[in-house]
């Protein structure tokens, strides 16, 4: 009905389907779905990483992603898994002051989510108050390439506290606690949360001692990535008053870090798992203090940037995180074809009157060669082809179908075959003869 051969049809279909093609080739390079398996990088046992990474496998786990935890010796060896895309590690928590991201290419922060303490204990009848009086005591600081170890070797060095006056012994999280109950060492430089188990432990052991943080305002002023901090008295344990007194200490603030690469799907699960972690209020925070965007070492990822200000989009709200690819894909479909459609519904019409057109412009050029090919044969010696030829032109047009709009044209064109087979009946030698 429209003037179209089965041939053309064919290869209309042939586009449409090489079109979809290519949408889907480059929705699935674009729009990727999802690792069903993460990795990150936490600490030893016993730690606060340890505790917080568990509790991110638990929530990850509801959207059906895996999330590995990779025991490390802490934070400095986090930061260095995460820089070197073959070790897996893609997500990493660590503390501030140890690196940033001009030294760190292709690492991203998600933010803060806490504030962690580190606390001095130990066994003593001994009092102590005074970081210099650390001199000469076996100090558990965590094993090398930790993030607890990095702090106190800083902290501890300002008070002339070192490798050259102190033994620094590398237990860290639980084997810190075995270590001070056993006697093998005499202080503990710990970092964690007052309920990951080796800190708690501690608090609640009546033969371990916690050191007030002498000068806390005046490390957090000589190293900015340090905050102070207040532990109330018998906050961990109103009814056999733990701590004793208020206890001043100072902490540092924990970021959580991945690769640029990070799939953004799994961003945003991850950001969202940050706030069901660690949006509410404890001992150090404030409610809906932590997670925030804060990080004055690393480049914030845009899409942090946009949670904090905005919160979860529609997507990441109501749907899971398998559907939401695909809702996005269909998204970039319905885009793409009303992109299509509109370019469609503006030039399809004029694609199709040239495609009608060109049907009879083919035959126009037929019959303007044979006419002018008069002027350059006076002798008549090729006029038998010549009405040979008007008439297979005037056959051809006579079984080209077009539709009722272009019918105009069509018998344009017969009009004009009937001119040109006049000028040649007019040139032949009976016609002349008869004049």
């Amino acid at each position: 009905m429209l003037g179209f051969s089965h041939w053309q049809v064919l290869k209309g279909l042939a586009a449409v389907v090489g079109i979809v093609s290519i949408v889907s080739v480059a929705l699935i390079y674009f729009i990727p779905a999802p690792p069903s398996t993460v990795i990150m990088a936490t600490a030893f046992k016993g730690s606060s990483f340890e505790y917080f990474g568990q509790r991110y496998r638990e929530i990850f786990a509801r959207s059906n992603l895996q999330l590995q935890l990779r025991e490390t010796d802490g934070a400095v060896e986090n930061v260095k898994l995460l820089e070197d895309a073959k070790t897996g590690v893609q997500i990493a928590l660590a503390f501030g002051g140890i690196s940033d991201g001009e030294h760190t290419p292709g690492v991203l922060s998600l933010g803060t989510v806490y504030n962690n303490p580190f606390w001095i204990f130990y066994s003593s009848n001994e009092l102590l108050d005074r970081l210099t009086q650390l001199k000469g005591k076996r100090i558990a600081v965590g094993p090398v390439g930790s993030g607890t170890r990095f702090s106190a070797e800083r902290v501890l060095g300002k008070s002339g506290v070192n490798s050259q006056t102190a033994t620094l012994l590398p237990f860290g999280g639980i084997a810190a606690v075995a270590a001070l109950n056993e006697g093998k060492v005499d202080v503990v430089w710990i970092a964690g949360a007052p309920d990951a188990a080796a800190v708690n432990s501690l608090l609640r052991n009546p033969n371990v001692r916690l050191m007030s943080f002498p000068m806390a305002e005046a490390f957090t002023r000589i190293f900015p990535e340090l905050v102070r901090l207040v532990l109330p008295q018998g906050v961990i344990d109103v009814d056999h008053v733990i701590p004793a007194n208020d206890v001043v200490l100072i902490g540092g603030t924990v970021k959580v870090l991945v690769r640029s690469d990070l799939h953004p799907q799994i961003v945003q699960l991850l950001l969202q798992t940050m706030v069901e972690a660690r949006s509410g209020s404890s001992i150090f925070q404030r409610g809906g203090e932590f997670p925030n965007s804060a990080d004055p070492e690393y480049p914030v990822a845009p899409a942090a940037t946009d949670f904090y200000k905005s919160g979860p989009s529609f997507m990441q709200r109501f749907l899971p995180l398998w559907l939401s690819v695909h809702a996005q894909r269909a998204i970039a479909v319905l885009v793409t074809a009303i992109a299509i459609g509109v370019l469609l519904f503006r030039f399809l019409p004029v694609f199709y009157q040239w495609i009608m057109r060109r049907r009879l412009i083919h035959w126009y050029g037929k019959l303007k060669a044979l006419e002018a090919s008069f002027e350059t044969d006076l002798s008549d010696k090729y006029l038998p082809e010549k009405k040979i030829e008007i008439e297979r032109i005037e056959d051809a047009v006579s079984h080209i179908r077009l539709p009722l709009t272009f019918a105009d044209q069509l018998y344009n064109l017969r009009s004009h075959i009937d001119i040109v087979r006049r000028k040649i009946t007019s040139r032949t030698p009976g016609a002349m003869a008869a004049e």
